[in-house]
């Protein structure tokens, strides 16, 4: 039955994405119209989920502004939290993804035109990207990052630290708030193993109350990093190991 879900699940993957490429393309040709393949993409994470079967539930501690820039900080277990992303912010934000995304045909394309990539074992490409990402958040869009630098964890729910700092230095130097995502269930659904196979999870998030960064300087990145850690941390703890009702503290 894995198997056949799984089939299920990139059926229509594929198939919705093929559907909306055409108009993405066209949206992409200027820079002006990229917000619309922005929402495009947007809308073929809205179609998947319900076709797949997958019940979304989203808390939002606070409701980011979407007039607002933010430096968007996740944690990532699963090669679903990029379609989750566009589904959760209602945002027009730039992912920070590997350079490796643009091989994928159609996909990397879209990728490579409306987000910002990075080698990151280049230090020329890792100091290119966030001075992209930097212009990005002062033109007034918002940044999405998955801070762990890749998937990286060995045993999710439990992150690989530390993460790292780019994010951080970002979001000081434009002093843009940072808000912290937990992407609580994704590595249920779609587990980071080979071969891959879909599970019917609910998704479940959280979003987080927006951290300021008003009057910090580059000194309070490490503290900055860290307070975000815990508190994605804190959640992705609390949902794999609940506390019985009448146990104590």
């Amino acid at each position: 039955m894995k198997v056949l879900y799984t089939i299920w699940c990139f059926f229509w993957l594929v198939l919705l994405f093929l559907f909306l490429f055409p108009a993405m393309y066209l949206c992409l040709q200027r820079e002006q119209w990229k917000p619309y393949a922005h929402r495009l993409n947007r809308l073929w994470g809205q179609l998947f989920f319900p076709l797949a079967g997958i019940r979304l539930s989203i808390e939002y501690r606070s409701k980011p502004d979407p007039q607002q820039a933010y430096v968007f900080c996740a944690n990532h277990f699963s090669y679903l939290d990029i379609a989750v992303m566009g589904v959760i912010l209602e945002h027009y934000f730039a992912f920070v993804g590997k350079a490796d995304v643009k091989n994928i045909p159609l996909f990397g394309y879209m990728f490579k035109n409306l987000h910002i990539q990075v080698n990151r074992d280049s230090t020329q490409s890792r100091v290119s990207s966030l001075n992209r990402a930097i212009k990005t958040l002062a033109q007034g869009r918002s940044i999405m990052v998955f801070p762990e630098g890749g998937i990286k964890a060995k045993q999710p729910p439990q992150m690989h630290r530390p993460f790292m700092d780019g994010a951080f230095k970002m979001a000081i130097q434009q002093q843009v708030p940072i808000v912290p995502i937990s992407l609580l269930t994704n590595y249920k659904i779609l587990p980071d193993v080979h071969p891959i196979r879909m599970h019917r999870f609910p998704m479940q998030a959280i979003v987080h109350e927006a951290i300021p960064t008003v009057g910090l300087t580059p000194q309070d990145v490490v503290s900055l990093r860290d307070k975000c850690f815990g508190v994605i941390d804190d959640e992705l703890k609390k949902h794999a190991f609940p506390q019985k009702e009448g146990s104590k503290e």
